[in-house]
């Protein structure tokens, strides 16, 4: 064993390195789950902008062989990681390894002198330099209890004991937590894994399958290998009780795994995928890069889906019965996931900053799907909802898509790499035509094929294939923020037969947003007859006169609606009506929906209302209902009345009930009774169900106690049923929510209990006696599942009972924060409620309340140094 004085005073050495890293930790949250993610050792997160880490070596290959321990959710074994220093020789090899203990380092070609494991990092310190033509190979020999990276869903977790599993997730930079590694997208390696499960297990990861074994444990061994290099963030592992589907697509394997417990709906979720390759191997033009597509549902997963190397995990919640028609569907994400196998896998982003490159197309080629399997209209409403409700809603936000200077990169996942990054392609794809746009991606793809890339690579492909600077492009769209704001207005000159319609760019000039330059298109209708009209635009105003036979009927602006922009174009009924009734206008039908929002008149009514009832494609039908439900009159309100029976989609059925039972009218209920009786979709029936908590009354009650109990996919109609005695806020159906979670507690997924059980504090907060419901919100403080955890704690707060505030206290002092915070939130609100304690001792509180959480701290990290170095 190494002299304890002497390896603390080596790791106050290696520290002169190490002390960035542990500054600069920054802690960010992954979706819903509120997972801990650090950024990686070499990232300047002390000034405003981040770049890609020098790199030491060359990661050739990286071998894992783990064994995972369901019952104490810990994994150990090994890592082997074979690389090359790139540009100098290497003393001091640096990965990045999170609350890991390594037990032994070794390396195949160098002597190693010493190792220092901290918290963050693992620094390997070579006796002699390992030189730049010497591939050599470090084997880790290691533990952990991942915090993040590694997840179990086990019985004692909470979980069914025939759906026992464990899952990984990489991205950003999780995979430090369950194995040394360089964890950063800009570095590629070959991997292979080794995991030793229960003989009835299933083991998937990527690459493929090499074979399985019976170990001297008596567990099983499961071997798979990936060849091709791919980014660390890409290594997954799942392993537990799965229950499989197979297909082909061509030559190329596909899976579909589910949990036991899931697996007779399964077949739901995976009917698209092998027409969605076919599709994305034609119009990318590049064949599926892998040997197969597996994919795999993890409950309580943290995002919808990630694209792990020919493995990609999927929500559970994307599982969905028949009996919800058309409303509930995977398609989308099935889409969305296998785009990534060439944008995002097949070729990474370099750094966080170019995530468009993966998220960006992945979204894009998503939509395209859609245009292909049901018609370009299905395309392009897909973008116009991106844009009208993710894009355009978005303020004054002055973030670009390519963008640095975030806190920590899960700031990137947000509007601008989705659906403002999707809607980039679609401008290219529109300016460059499809064919020259197809040649240009798939050029990109194989000249950068299996390599880390940045905006830039995108942008000189382009220019070679089309000839056209793009300089101007990329700066507007990627390098700038916003969209143009554009206020347009339109004239006829009957004695000089011209169209003047003038063009103003309204949005706010400066260094982050630019006045754009596009070129789109005017077009004119009469008698039905169309003409286009090119333009230019690159003013800030500007007037375009247009001669023509006659005076046109409708005038659009941007007809194929190939530029992002917030439009405001008024225009007359008359022309609207014109405008509806263009079959061949699909996104001139929606704007016009849009503009008679505002006109309540008996015309807009008319005239939204034959839309709903006659248009046929149903994002339109939906466009009508929700501008008729926003007049709110008599008369709009009886139009969406009288047509929710009359629509075959079920989603234009759907739509018109949301709307109704959003109004409180006297007439409400007896149409949601309407409606409980005679819907078959539970999907329309939920949204019937939250309806009901605008109303009270003994029929209310009668119903929301019926479906409160009554049996459905995922718990739905319950769900629904909490969800309005939440709204109804009325006292006498306390006993019924309370005898619910107490007796069917299995039948809620995870959120929706933690929901409940808010639902539960909110109709028990007048009680006198509220000891019963805090002693049962109480005892979920120390459920297995950290989401019930941290719902329990919000409802302690709003259940209002100061009895409950030492508990609280106590919790509030957890590590992991998304228990602390809402705790440190629930003690303020019980304390302004029991104004009895002076303002100086709940000052004082606080203060000692920080005091022992640094002092906890720094006792919890003494002692790891302390068994990291006695286990040398």
């Amino acid at each position: 064993m190494i002299n304890l004085m002497r390896s603390l005073l080596l790791a106050l050495c290696f520290l002169g390195t190490v002390t960035l890293a542990s500054a600069e930790e920054r802690i960010c949250r992954y979706c819903e789950e509120g997972r801990s993610h650090f950024l990686p050792l070499g990232l300047d997160l002390q000034g405003k902008f981040h770049y890609a880490p020098d790199r030491q070596v060359d990661v050739k290959h990286i071998k894992l062989d783990v064994t995972p321990d369901f019952d104490k959710r810990t994994v150990r074994g090994s890592v082997s990681i074979t690389a090359q220093p790139i540009a100098k020789p290497v003393e001091l090899l640096h990965l990045d390894a999170k609350d890991i203990t390594v037990k032994k380092v070794a390396c195949d070609q160098a002597t190693v002198k010493d190792f220092v494991s901290t918290r963050e990092s693992l620094q390997i310190l070579f006796a002699q330099p390992v030189q730049i033509d010497t591939e050599f190979t470090v084997v880790i020999e290691y533990a952990a209890q991942p915090n993040a990276g590694l997840y179990f869903r086990t019985p004692a977790m909470g979980y069914p004991e025939t759906d026992t599993h464990i899952w990984t997730q990489g991205e950003t930079h999780e995979a430090r937590h369950w194995f040394p590694c360089f964890d950063y997208p800009n570095e590629r390696s070959s991997t292979e894994v080794i995991c030793h499960v229960p003989q009835d297990m299933t083991v998937l990861s990527n690459g493929v399958k090499k074979g399985e074994s019976i170990d001297a444990s008596g567990l099983k061994a499961v071997r798979w290998y990936h060849e091709k290099p791919h980014a660390n963030y890409l290594i997954c592992l799942v392993a537990g009780h799965l229950e499989g589907l197979e297909k082909r697509h061509r030559n190329v394997p596909l899976g579909f795994y589910t949990q036991p417990s899931l697996a007779k709906y399964a077949a739901n979720s995976f009917r698209d995928t092998p027409d969605i390759m076919a599709f994305f191997e034609d119009e990318i033009g590049v064949e599926y890069p892998w040997p197969k597509y597996d994919q795999v549902t993890i409950l309580d997963f943290t995002a919808g889906g990630m694209e792990n190397t020919t493995l990609t995990t999927l929500t559970d919640g994307t599982i969905f019965a028949e009996a919800t028609e058309n409303i509930r569907t995977t398609r989308g994400l099935d889409a969305h996931e296998l785009a990534h196998q060439w944008f995002g896998d097949y070729v990474t982003c370099k750094d966080w900053s170019h995530l468009w490159l993966n998220e960006g197309f992945a979204t894009y080629y998503t939509h395209l799907y859609e245009g292909h399997k049901f018609g370009r209209d299905a395309m392009l409403y897909g973008l116009y909802r991106d844009a009208s409700g993710r894009i355009l809603t978005q303020g004054k936000d002055k973030k670009p898509i390519v963008y640095n200077g975030y806190k920590n990169p899960m700031e990137q996942f947000d509007y601008r790499s989705y659906p403002k990054g999707s809607w980039v392609l679609h401008m290219l794809r529109s300016q460059l035509g499809e064919d020259l746009y197809r040649q240009c991606i798939k050029s990109y793809l194989e000249k950068h094929a299996l390599t880390s890339v940045v905006s830039d690579d995108l942008r000189q492909v382009i220019e070679q294939h089309s000839g056209r600077p793009m300089d101007r492009f990329f700066d507007q769209w990627l390098y700038h923020a916003r969209h143009p704001d554009l206020k347009i207005s339109y004239k006829w000159m009957p004695q000089q037969n011209l169209a003047k319609v003038n063009i103003k760019q309204t949005q706010t000039l400066d260094d982050d947003v630019l006045q754009f330059h596009f070129p789109t298109k005017l077009r004119f209708t009469a008698d039905g007859m169309s003409v286009d009209y090119p333009i230019n635009v690159t003013k800030v105003e500007e007037d375009f006169y247009v001669p023509l036979d006659k005076q046109p009927t409708i005038v659009r602006f941007d007809p194929e609606y190939s530029v992002l922009a917030n439009v405001s174009f008024d225009k007359p009924n008359g022309m609207l009506k014109k405008q509806l009734e263009n079959n061949s206008d699909m996104v001139g039908r929606l704007l016009a929906c849009k503009l008679l929002e505002t006109r309540k008149t008996h015309e807009a009514v008319e005239l939204l209302t034959n839309t709903l009832k006659n248009d046929a494609f149903y994002g339109v039908r939906i466009a009508a209902a929700t501008a008729l439900a926003k007049h709110e009159s008599d008369e709009a309100l009886q139009a969406l009345a009288g047509n929710w029976t009359t629509q075959t989609d079920a989603r234009v059925r759907s739509a018109v009930v949301e709307k109704l039972t959003n109004r409180y009218r006297d007439e409400t209920p007896v149409l949601i009774q309407s409606v409980l009786e005679n819907e078959k979709n539970p999907a329309i029936l939920a949204n019937a169900i939250r309806g009901l908590g605008r109303f009270h009354g003994q029929d209310t009650h009668q119903a929301l106690l019926k479906f409160l109990n009554t049996k459905s996919f995922r718990n739905e109609l319950a769900v629904a049923a909490m969800s309005a005695i939440r709204q109804l806020d009325d006292d006498e159906l306390q006993p019924a929510v309370f005898k619910s979670l107490r007796e069917n507690a299995k039948q809620f997924r995870s959120r929706d209990y933690g929901r409940a059980l808010e639902t539960l504090a909110h109709t028990s907060r007048r009680l006198k006696d509220r000891s019963e419901v805090r002693q049962f919100l109480t005892e979920h403080l120390d459920h297995p599942k950290s989401s019930i955890q941290a719902a329990a704690v919000q409802a302690l707060g709003t259940l209002g009972d100061p009895k409950a505030i030492t508990v609280l206290e106590a919790v509030s002092q957890s590590e992991n924060e998304r228990i602390s915070r809402p705790a440190q939130q629930a003690v303020s609100k019980l304390r302004e409620a029991k104004p009895t304690t002076p303002k100086e001792i709940l000052e004082l509180r606080k203060e000692i309340a920080e005091v022992k959480k640094e002092s906890d701290k720094l006792k919890t990290e003494l002692k790891t140094l302390r068994e990291q170095v006695e286990a040398k």
